[in-house]
């Protein structure tokens, strides 16, 4: 049976964790997580249609992200592609 990852409230008990043998962990049970370290200092103000608009808060919602961060997410997955293209 895969092992699931108990909910850990102090250090130790991460610790103790992870000291087991963790060969058998279902990793199906964890999602993606995006840090932002860059510092926001530019700003963008932009008109969109409200269906658009309502569409991106919706999937930023299912995703648990602000809109704003899913927007950003957007904007640097399209700049990748550009850039491999350019190459």
């Amino acid at each position: 049976m895969p092992k699931l990852v108990p909910r850990m409230t102090t250090d130790e008990e991460a610790e103790a964790f992870l000291d087991q043998d963790l060969s058998d962990l279902d990793f199906s049970q964890f999602k993606r997580v995006h840090f932002e370290f860059a510092k926001k200092t530019a700003q963008v103000n932009m008109r969109l249609p409200e269906a658009l608009l309502e569409a991106v808060k919706k999937r930023s919602a299912e995703r648990g992200i602000p809109y704003t961060r899913f927007i950003r997410e957007a904007l640097e997955e399209a700049m990748s592609r550009s850039e491999k293209i350019d190459e």
